[in-house]
C-alpha cells in the first residue's frame, strides 16, 4: 500500500468514527460535516483507483 492510499484510507476511517460519534450525540451540525467530509475523501480515492469499502476496508 502507497503512502497516499494509507493517507486517505486513515482519513475515511477517522471520519467515519467521527459520523459515528455524532450520530450518537445527535448532533446534526456534525453529522452534516462529517458526512460531506467522508463523501469527498470517498470520491477522491475513487478518482485515484482506491476502492472504498464500508468500515475503511479497501484494495488498490
Amino acid at each position: 500500500m502507497d503512502a497516499f492510499t494509507a493517507g486517505i484510507m486513515q482519513r475515511i476511517r477517522n471520519t467515519e468514527s467521527n459520523l459515528h460519534r455524532a450520530r450518537e450525540a445527535g448532533d446534526v451540525y456534525a453529522i452534516d460535516v462529517e458526512q460531506a467530509e467522508l463523501e469527498d475523501l470517498r470520491r477522491i480515492a475513487a478518482e485515484h483507483g482506491v476502492h472504498v469499502a464500508s468500515c475503511g476496508a479497501a484494495s488498490a
